[in-house]
Order: C-alpha cells, then structure tokens, then sequence
C-alpha cells in the first residue's frame, strides 16, 4: 500500500463579498446552481448542508454518458466551521483510495472593494491523477460559481 500524499491545493479570486462566496457552499439553493463541472448538475433535493461543526454537508453530482444516468455522492461532515472564513468538510474517500478520509479546506480571504480570495486544499487522494481530474473539475465548477456570483 502506498503512503504518498497526493494534494490538490487550488486559489481563486472572486468578484464578490467574502459573505456572499461562503455562502454559496453552505445554501442548498446557491449550490444547487454551480456545483460540479461542465455537463454535471447537483440536484437541490440531493444537497444537504447543517452549518454546524459536526452537520451534515452532501451534494450528489449528476450526469449522463454513455452508461446513463451516473451520480457521484460527497458525504462530508463538517470539521471546523467559523463564518465566513473557514469550512473543513470530511468525507469519504473513492473506493480506489489508500485513505479512508479526504479533507476539504477551504479559506476565505476579504480582499476588499467586494473581493474575495479562496484557497482550497483537498486530500489525500490516491493518485496524481485524482489530483489532476479534480483540479479540471473544479476550475469548471468555479467558471459556474463566478457566473452565479455576478
């Protein structure tokens, strides 16, 4: 089994209060709009989010390909929570993983004038290639987020 740590760690800057930015992760009904990459919905009724350390943060991805219809749970408990800074999700990792848990760290930095910058660090994942697949799936699904922020 292998013991290498394989991380994304990603930064983005949104036009947008810091306040608005967290809250797009933690409302059910902003996430719903821009959660997931391109051709990949997150339904409302399959998200759930208790703002609390210790809630419930779930959102089931959706798709069809060639298979049909395929879902992509996260089933996260949130760790650390401190408004509108900081959100630490844990969740379970892929079922190819060396790891039981991946963590999802997210920082949120007032930049003032109605900007934010979000640092994003995710693992352990169980290859550089699930660090590179997430990484595309989420400069997607952060191109969404920008569009909903606006």
């Amino acid at each position: 089994m292998s013991t290498a740590q394989h991380t994304l760690t990603l930064t983005r800057d949104f036009d947008a209060p810091r306040e608005q930015v967290f809250g797009a992760w933690m409302e059910p009904d902003q996430l719903t709009k821009w959660f997931g990459p391109v051709d990949v919905d997150a339904p409302r009724e399959k998200i759930v989010v208790e703002p609390k350390v210790g809630g419930i943060w779930q959102v089931v991805m959706v798709w069809t390909d060639e298979n049909g219809r395929q879902e992509a749970p996260i089933e996260a408990v949130i760790t650390e929570l401190d408004a509108p800074g900081l959100l630490v999700a844990k969740a379970k990792a892929a079922p190819d993983s060396d790891h039981e848990y991946e963590e999802m760290h997210l920082e949120f930095e007032d930049l003032g004038g109605s900007r934010t910058r979000m640092h994003l660090t995710q693992g352990p994942f169980a290859s550089e290639e699930w660090v590179e697949m997430t990484k595309d799936g989420w400069g997607t699904s952060f191109d969404k987020l920008d569009a909903v922020l606006a």
